[in-house]
């Protein structure tokens, strides 16, 4: 089957106003909970976009590690395409995909690091091998080979063997701060319903959009 006849038909129930919770993030939450109980493999999975040096855009897949009234966690390579990319424009765009119920959540807004605290406690919390990574990992920098990595893995292990792995100075967290989340539903021929939170003083405003 070519791309161009490639279709589905989106037979979900719909969305009303009636339905959404007045906060985006109490929204956003709901339907993160509807994802993982419906089986939506990592629904902590999100596509980060940011522009590069010459504005051009850039968008990778990350995990979620946090969600609150403050915005979103996720973790990586300061020094990463990404890292510097944030580093010079501090906004970036985020997508969750929830094929699988025909849902998807576009969010916008600043970005920040988080605090060393923060970033020390939740790179605590990850399994040790992967600890172990982020330190061999020049995240996107050029390499010889699978080997060179594997290397740098070994060194790693051998450095900190018997011992905590302590977070790297180049890697931690940052936090995307929303002014505008969207909220799509797939329906039937397309007519599609959606629904945009803007950001206005100290609460949202909620539009229905044409699909």
């Amino acid at each position: 089957m070519s791309l161009r006849d490639r279709r589905i038909q989106y037979e979900t129930a719909g969305l009303d106003r009636g339905d959404l919770d007045d906060s985006p993030v109490n929204q956003w939450l709901q339907w993160y909970e509807e994802a993982a109980s419906a089986g939506v493999p990592e629904p902590n999975a999100m596509v980060v976009s940011t522009v590069d040096a010459d504005g051009l855009p850039d968008s990778r897949v990350v995990l979620a590690r946090g969600f609150d009234g403050e915005g979103v966690h996720f973790y990586g390579n300061y020094e990463s395409a990404k890292g510097l990319q944030l580093e010079r424009v501090p906004r970036a765009a985020a997508n969750f995909p929830w094929l699988a119920l025909h849902r998807q959540v576009r969010l916008r807004g600043t970005v920040e690091r988080l605090s060393a605290k923060v970033s020390d406690d939740y790179f605590a919390s990850r399994p040790r091998d992967s600890q172990l990574g982020a330190w061999a990992s020049e995240q996107s920098r050029s390499i010889t080979g699978r080997d060179e990595l594997e290397r740098r893995f070994a060194e790693a292990t051998a450095r900190f063997d018997g011992g905590a792995v302590p977070r790297p100075p180049h890697w931690g967290g940052w936090l995307l701060r929303p002014d505008v989340f969207e909220f799509w539903q797939g329906r039937p021929n397309r007519l599609h319903d959606r629904f945009r939170y803007v950001r206005v003083g100290t609460v949202w405003r909620i539009d229905r959009l044409s699909p």
